[in-house]
């Protein structure tokens, strides 16, 4: 059974009309380090390859960013949660062979706009559904790797 791992990240907009969203990320995949940046739902990391997420950067552009930061955690074999970062900086390890198993994203506004995070992740047992602003999305103590997002 082959194996995908990629990243998706979505926003959801019900009540602000935002010009220019831009959202960016960019996974380091097991074997291959960092993969190339990509941006609004594109999918980062490997297909057919059961390469795992080892970490992330995600980061917005464009008027949104005048109005919100993205921030996020993830979930990280052997470690449990590591601390909220932002604006794209590092989620995860490198060089420590460290699966990714949950992540928790979420937008802040920076003067009470309405804009939330919708994200997803699959691994072994198939896709969560949608996931809004830092709800969980993924496993904690399961052993369990995400090989989308």
């Amino acid at each position: 059974m082959k194996k995908i791992y990629f990243l998706f990240i979505l926003l959801f907009i019900p009540f602000v009309k935002v010009k220019a969203i831009e959202v960016s990320y960019q996974t380091h995949v097991q074997s291959y380090g960092w993969m190339e940046s990509v941006s609004n739902g594109e999918l980062s990391g490997t297909t057919g390859e059961a390469k795992r997420l080892e970490a992330i950067k995600i980061s917005l552009s464009g008027a949104i960013a005048d109005y919100y930061k993205v921030m996020y955690r993830v979930h990280v074999q052997s470690y449990g949660w590591l601390p909220w970062v932002s604006n794209g900086e590092l989620a995860g390890t490198t060089g420590e062979a460290k699966r990714l198993e949950a992540i928790e994203i979420k937008l802040v506004s920076i003067d009470n706009r309405n804009l939330k995070a919708k994200y997803g992740v699959h691994n072994i047992d198939g896709w969560t559904a949608y996931l809004y602003n830092g709800e969980e999305a993924g496993t904690t103590g399961q052993a369990k790797a995400i090989d989308l997002i």
